[in-house]
């Protein structure tokens, strides 16, 4: 579809790192755009020094086969001729593809050196009608592969096989645990009260004999007892007489 006779809106936003022109004083900027034979002037920004700010909107028509737009940016004087701060060129493909551009673009002086930018909001409304339509999303099966869906399984792998069970073995307990003494049963005959008399131990362990109690022990009568205390017939002496 042909762009020509469409609008499109350039809003000048301001400009950022301008070189100074002045040396006193801070410098005016005002922007100037052309675009074919359209030619479009912003107000003069009074003390905008270094980074003015305009925010001021223009509406070109589009022409078919021009893509860019020429911007330059002056310092205005009163007394002699204003001074070219720097320009450059808009281009216009990403605003007519897709509708909106908001972009800072580099501007050159006179001699070709950096001179500062300009920050430019492009809109194109037509853009949608312009595009070539688009092809429609592709499905999964576009991008599998030939094969009948019955011979492709739903989980990408075949189920794995149950693990083989280990042979059970019978447990046989090792002959160097078994024990090497006899076991001895004892029976009991009944009792004409019921229950069982205390067990008595097997035969082949004899029983051991009670350790012999120690004797009686006797305290030495003290050393001072005949001198204080006539000795107790047990040797226990009585408690001394409490002091008053």
């Amino acid at each position: 579809m042909s762009i020509h006779g469409l609008p499109i809106d350039v809003t000048v936003v301001g400009c950022y790192n301008l070189e100074d022109k002045e040396w006193i004083s801070r410098q005016d900027p005002y922007v100037c755009l052309e675009y074919g034979s359209a030619k479009f002037r912003t107000r003069t920004c009074t003390d905008g020094g270094k980074n003015p700010t305009f925010q001021e909107k223009f509406v070109f028509t589009l022409i078919e086969g021009l893509r860019e737009l020429n911007v330059a940016v002056w310092n205005s004087n009163t007394i002699t001729a204003d001074d070219l701060i720097g320009s450059g060129r808009v281009q216009l493909h990403k605003v007519l593809t897709q509708g909106y551009d908001d972009s800072t673009w580099p501007l050159q002086s006179k001699y070709g050196r950096h001179s500062g930018e300009v920050r430019l909001i492009l809109h194109y409304t037509n853009a949608k009608a312009t595009q070539p339509q688009k092809g429609k999303t592709k499905s999964i099966s576009e991008y599998a592969p030939s094969a009948p869906i019955s011979q492709v399984s739903p989980y990408g792998y075949p189920p794995a096989a149950p693990p083989t069970p280990y042979p059970t073995m019978p447990y046989a307990a090792p002959s160097q645990y078994k024990s090497s003494y006899p076991t001895a049963t004892a029976t009991y005959p009944p009792t004409p009260f019921g229950g069982y008399p205390p067990q008595v131990p097997a035969a082949g362990y004899p029983a051991q004999a009670l350790p012999a109690g120690y004797p009686p022990q006797t305290y030495p009568p003290h050393p001072q007892a005949s001198t204080i205390y006539p000795p107790a017939p047990t040797g226990i002496y009585p408690p001394p007489p409490p002091h008053y």
